[in-house]
């Protein structure tokens, strides 16, 4: 392993938290050289890297996962990625993706879909023991009426399925119970998604729409945990046990003891890493066997709540200084930082946050506050944040980009926005 920065504790290596952060973020695809053009192969090499992108609705500036490939490739046709995960009408390939639980609900290569049958088969025991979490509920006789009426019709969405339980009505969410028990079945494998309309998920039968060699996989739980630890070492680049577990939504145990099954093999290697500790003892970390640390990290971006780099808070914090929440669940009057806030890098430090809004309507992206971090420099950061968010208002199709009053950036972020826009991205959808 080459470590700048590091030094050696008997047999445990340790890194500088700069080095750290270097590795993470490089692991993640930041740093690289920017692409002249982002295509298919772009698209594909950034789940090859990430493994999922997650799902999420809120539309206030971008849905969630369109912005990871932006924050690390820049401006983008999001029509690409439309037809790599929507599919809608199409079989899946095993080159192609599809949707799981897996951080949560996320976009997942079709290939590593059998990995994941370990926990729809213990969301399945625990629902039937009464010990679901999310309380969802549906009668037997619904979901026997579900299934043979996919068999018949094929995929449907929600909304097409006519029922005379379908109706809002219940606890969870106000979903009826034709969707609750859509959606029992889907998280217990019994259905898969036949791609999105308009962002609404379609139901199928797994045979109706994934491949024999992939329906036919079948692999050892204790095997699908070890690999999708490996995977979240390599995504995350350096982590500690709940970090590795938190990638897919292991159980910490699980992740433990996977990893300490791949560090005997030597793929895997544990380290500590300087200011993380607990209770007063070093946390251990593992890195990828062999990893290398960049010297330098260049990158400018603006990250989703639901990016890998965010999702986890605790490492966020331990790693970034950044004490981070999304606050769309936030009564307003109790909002600090704003309704849709996304977190600011610059190099190698999360230096601020910009709560963004696409206005459509006036074609404006709208900063509704923006803030720096304490320790950085708000000119600095404002010159460095601009020409993204010029590229994200092109990027959406939108003429300009306005800054309103409030957070400790926004007067300096305002007096930068005097280059004129990049040009919009061709034919994004």
């Amino acid at each position: 392993m080459s470590v700048v920065g590091g030094s050696v504790e008997g047999m445990v290596q340790t890194l500088s938290a700069a080095a750290a952060r270097r590795i993470a973020l490089a692991a993640q695809g930041f740093g690289r050289p920017p692409a002249t053009t982002v295509g298919t192969r772009q698209l594909n090499g950034l789940f090859d890297r990430l493994g999922l992108l997650q799902i999420d609705s809120v539309n206030v500036f971008e849905r969630s996962h369109y912005l990871p490939a932006f924050a690390r490739l820049g401006a983008y046709d999001r029509g690409l990625l439309d037809r790599l995960v929507f599919r809608p009408g199409s079989p899946a390939s095993e080159a192609g993706y599809t949707e799981v639980w897996a951080h949560e609900a996320a976009f997942v290569p079709v290939r590593d879909y059998p990995l994941f049958r370990f926990r729809q088969r213990r969301f399945a025991a625990k629902h039937l023991a009464g010990e679901d979490s999310w309380g969802l509920t549906a009668g037997a006789s619904t979901i026997a009426w579900l299934r043979a009426e996919l068999a018949e019709k094929g995929p449907l969405a929600a909304s097409e399925i006519e029922h005379d339980a379908n109706q809002r009505r219940g606890p969870w969410w106000g979903w009826s119970e034709v969707k609750q028990a859509l959606e029992i079945m889907f998280r217990s494998g019994e259905l898969v998604t036949a791609g999105r309309t308009r962002f609404e998920r379609r139901y199928a039968l797994p045979e109706q729409v994934l491949p024999a060699s992939v329906l036919d996989r079948s692999v050892p739980d204790e095997e699908a945990v070890r690999e999708l630890v490996r995977r979240s070492v390599t995504a995350l680049g350096i982590g500690t046990v709940s970090d590795v577990a938190d990638y897919f939504r292991l159980y910490n145990a699980q992740a433990k003891q996977a990893l300490h099954e791949l560090v005997d093999a030597g793929e895997v290697e544990r380290v500590h890493v300087h200011g993380w500790s607990a209770s007063g003892r070093p946390l251990a970390a593992f890195v990828p066997a062999g990893v290398r640390v960049p010297r330098s990290i260049a990158a400018t971006a603006v990250l989703s709540p639901f990016d890998p780099i965010v999702w986890e808070r605790d490492r966020l914090l331990r790693m970034f200084g950044m004490h981070y929440r999304i606050e769309i669940y936030t009564p307003a009057p109790k909002r600090v930082f704003g309704y849709y806030n996304l977190p600011v890098l610059v190099d190698d430090a999360v230096v601020g946050r910009v709560d963004l809004k696409s206005d459509r309507q006036a074609s404006v992206l709208r900063v509704q506050s923006a803030w720096v971090e304490e320790g950085a420099v708000p000119g600095a950061v404002a010159e460095r944040l601009v020409p993204v968010l010029q590229s994200a208002a092109a990027w959406q199709g939108l003429a300009e980009v306005a800054v309103a009053g409030r957070g400790n950036l926004a007067a300096e972020l305002d007096s930068a926005l005097d280059a004129p826009l990049t040009a919009p991205v061709a034919a994004a959808g």
